[in-house]
């Protein structure tokens, strides 16, 4: 079964396939740009570059499909908060982790960026579900094709930061941070780079709110 890890290895592994990556279609093999849009494929974990004609055939989140189209929405939360407490009760040991909603499995899943990549926390996430109770705006994720990036500062030094991505954006982000990662905690590059990437999400983001 292809996981999520595997599909961060597939983005940010340097190899040259059959067909260039970026040029055609993983569905129709029609030739597509650079900058395309993505499905994901529900059952395997899957994450395909595709055209914009195949991109169509799956937008109807309600419909039961193999397939799901990777929506262009973005949103912030400005009002989020979280304690350090909360934060550790989630057992993710560093401060910036993303988190969606397998349907797979039926459950929400969490990534964190580390030396080895990207690394699924295998604990219980009991205290998330206290997370949404106290901010319901931040439970609108649309399974599989959306996730909620967190990024909690070092204690004291400022607020949480949470934005709602497309999970292509996500597994990106979290494969340059590994290429990036140097010792333990990243180095400044991954620093200089994590502001970058959060101060250019949150300006293209919307206030979220309930829907």
């Amino acid at each position: 079964m292809t996981t999520p890890f595997h599909v961060l290895q597939r983005i940010t592994t340097d190899r040259k396939p059959e067909v260039p990556v970026g040029e055609r279609c993983e569905m129709c093999a029609e030739s597509i740009a650079d900058q395309h849009q993505h499905v994901v494929n529900v059952e395997g974990r899957q994450l395909m570059c595709v055209c914009r004609g195949c991109y169509l055939l799956f937008t109807d989140q309600d419909a039961a499909l193999r397939y799901r189209a990777v929506p262009d929405r973005y949103l912030s939360f400005p009002d989020f908060t979280i304690s350090q407490g909360e934060w550790d009760g989630l057992e993710i040991p560093v401060g910036l982790a993303f988190f969606f909603h397998n349907s797979a499995l039926g459950k929400t899943v969490a990534f964190y960026p580390g030396l080895a990549g990207a690394t699924e926390s295998e604990l219980p996430l009991e205290q998330w579900r206290t997370v949404l109770e106290r901010h319901p705006e931040i439970d609108v994720l649309t399974a599989d094709v959306e996730a909620l990036l967190i990024r909690v500062p070092e204690r004291g030094t400022g607020d949480a930061v949470c934005l709602l991505l497309p999970i292509d954006a996500c597994y990106e982000f979290v494969g340059h941070l590994r290429l990036l990662w140097r010792g333990f905690d990243g180095g400044q590059d991954v620093r200089r780079y994590m502001d970058e990437f959060f101060t250019e999400m949150s300006a293209r983001a919307r206030p979220g709110g309930r829907k």
